[in-house]
């Protein structure tokens, strides 16, 4: 299984740790196609002086989406990529576990929270880490 981890980048690294422990437990499951979201060497700057900057970033990641089984997505730290990557896969109609961390004290975005009324769209609001099942 091909598994898609979104995690906020240049909207801020201070969950960096938290994204490391969900990695490590998505190994488990499948190839997490994004694992390097989870690396303590990426910076808020992002990568784009490793590669052929932002473009390149976005069509590598659109073409990682469009191969993944499953989105996972930790959403407590606002991040527009994310948001853009969850708004994509929804209409590519995959399947997303989004993960949220009340005990932050920040606010789930309504537009994350709306849209877990699609059965493909699930929000867990505990932190433990599972995977939707297919069918």
């Amino acid at each position: 299984m091909n598994i898609y981890f979104c995690g906020s980048i240049r909207g801020g690294r201070q969950d960096v740790n938290i994204y490391q422990r969900i990695v490590k437990q998505l190994q488990k499951y499948g190839n997490v196609l994004t694992e390097h979201v989870s690396y303590d060497s990426l910076s808020d700057k992002g990568e784009d002086f490793v590669l052929n900057g932002d473009k390149a970033i976005h069509d590598r990641d659109m073409k990682w989406l469009m191969m993944s089984d499953v989105i996972v997505a930790e959403v407590t730290q606002p991040s527009l990529g994310v948001g853009y990557e969850l708004g994509h896969a929804m209409a590519m109609k995959k399947r997303v576990l989004c993960l949220f961390r009340p005990s932050s004290g920040k606010v789930l975005s309504a537009m994350i929270r709306g849209a877990s009324s699609n059965s493909l769209f699930q929000i867990n609001m505990t932190m433990n880490v599972m995977i939707p099942r297919r069918g």
